[in-house]
């Protein structure tokens, strides 16, 4: 029955209708590097004829044969990505006879990575194409759109439905997961049946915003802490809110974007952008830009934030490769160095004294405390 409805809803265009309209041209970075007031201009989509900037300002270097596989996928696409080595490849399990028919495995990979599976002997390395069990591998070439290998998974992450543009639904997977439920199963039931444009689920800590904007700075997730003091400030200022009750029926304003499942319409396509021109203009922590776009876009975002649980039946984590491949440096969104004299300074914590988020966190603690 699932095979038969998702099939269905695939070759029914009108479905995935109105199309949204995308900024072209060429720029110094990927997706543009806009100025803060010119990226939130387009959060408010009151006119079709509107293009949104949505990254591919610079070329995304894959081969050409890629390309039309990419291009060829209409239905349902999963999509991961390792780079830098930091992963493994997880075959999904529980896959239906028919999923095949309707659904593309797309798995982006750098030299790094790729070298790994060439010393192990899993693709030969004189082939045009490689395939690892259902994942295409699809090589993304050295010269990367950014110089951050966190910036690069996120191209994948926000702008699948830029990659894979005849594609109708996609399920992103970070890399340290193992799916563990057919895909067409998902889609149905979190995403069709609940008449959602976007199924994420909620995180298992955390409910406000700033919550994980300190929990970043103290885990040393990110090591530009004036950084995201600068980020938090901005949107204070631009009008974020801690979640309230208010905000139903979104349930909480921090997610686990480790599993994305989307209906490629112009909602989640719009969201998808703004929120990658975010991760550009910022840093790739994805979580922290999620409620002030979500909240702050228009049209609104129909998204089924599921439970915990359900994410662990759906889905089994592993840890990340231990083993470093050469010396990365941490860099920042824009390209250079990240300086750790920022974060030695701040001692791992955001400074947010006589700051625009005091009414934030004002409001969060009385809640959490209320």
């Amino acid at each position: 029955m699932v095979v038969g409805e998702i099939h269905n809803l695939c070759k029914n265009s009108s479905a995935f209708l109105p199309a949204l309209r995308y900024l072209h041209g060429k720029a110094d970075t990927f997706g543009g590097n806009f100025e803060t007031q010119k990226r939130f201009s387009y959060f408010n989509y009151s006119n079709d004829e509107i293009k949104v900037p949505c990254g591919f300002l610079k070329e995304f270097p894959v081969s050409d044969s890629d390309r039309i596989a990419m291009e060829s996928c209409n239905g349902v696409v999963v999509v991961s990505a390792i780079f830098n080595n930091h992963d493994k490849i997880r075959q999904p399990v529980g896959l239906g006879s028919q999923t095949l028919v309707d659904t593309c495995f797309f798995m982006f990979m750098d030299d790094i990575t790729l070298q790994g599976l060439y010393e192990h002997k899993l693709i030969p390395q004189n082939s045009p194409d490689y395939k690892v069990g259902v994942w295409r591998i699809v090589k993304v070439f050295s010269e990367k759109p950014y110089e951050n290998p966190a910036m690069n998974g996120v191209i994948p992450k926000y702008l699948v439905h830029r990659l894979f543009p005849n594609s109708k639904f996609s399920i992103w997977i970070d890399a340290k997961l193992q799916l563990m439920v057919d895909p067409l199963l998902l889609i149905h039931s979190l995403v069709v049946s609940k008449d959602a444009d976007m199924a994420i689920s909620k995180h298992p800590y955390y409910v406000h915003t700033m919550e994980e904007a300190m929990a970043t700075a103290r885990w040393k997730k990110w090591s530009d802490i004036d950084g995201l003091t600068q980020q938090m400030e901005t949107y204070c200022k631009n009008g974020l809110l801690p979640w309230t009750t208010d905000k139903l029926p979104y349930s909480t304003d921090v997610p686990d974007s480790a599993l994305i499942l989307r209906k490629h319409g112009l909602r989640s396509n719009l969201f998808s952008c703004l929120l990658f021109n975010e991760l550009e203009g910022f840093n790739p922590r994805d979580q922290l830009g999620f409620a002030f776009v979500r909240d702050k876009m228009n049209p609104k975002l129909k998204l089924n934030m599921f439970e915990v649980e359900v994410f662990e039946k759906i889905a089994v984590e592993y840890r990340h490769n231990l083993k470093k491949t050469g010396n990365v440096k941490a860099v920042s969104s824009g390209g250079g160095e990240s300086k750790k004299t920022k974060r030695e300074r701040s001692h791992g914590h955001l400074v947010l004294t006589d700051s625009s988020c005091q009414n934030y966190l004002l409001k969060m603690w009385g809640e959490s405390h209320s």
